[in-house]
């Protein structure tokens, strides 16, 4: 069992699903069934996912855990450039939520590798 409230990598998935919040709620209204609940539900899945993981009892789950996670933060990668080529919002405020994003992609990648058996 690993304390999820110390994990870097949560922390930073944490800033990454409020910044996508506030970028977001940027949308236009019609949207709000659509790409931006999706993008939504994609940010907030992924610190989710790292802290269901880490409060399991053994590193097999928690693995498991951060292969759902990097698999929300690749729908998330997906999401955020649609949402910029659907003009929904401009390269320069999506830009750093993108480098946001692969610096936890960075990490959850070597982690899932150090508790695969």
């Amino acid at each position: 069992m690993h304390n999820f409230q110390e994990l870097i990598i949560r922390k930073k998935a944490i800033h990454l699903a409020e910044d996508v919040y506030k970028l977001s709620a940027e949308f236009p209204e019609e949207e709000k069934y659509g790409l931006t609940s999706q993008i939504r539900r994609s940010a907030v899945s992924v610190p989710s996912n790292i802290a269901e993981g880490a409060d399991r009892n053994t590193d097999g789950k928690f693995r498991n855990f951060l292969g759902i996670a990097s698999g929300s933060s690749n729908e998330l990668c997906t999401q955020l450039i649609l949402s910029h080529r659907l003009n929904l919002v401009s390269e320069k405020k999506v830009a750093p939520i993108l480098k946001s994003l692969i610096e936890v992609q960075k990490i959850t990648i070597p982690l899932i590798k150090k508790f695969t058996k």
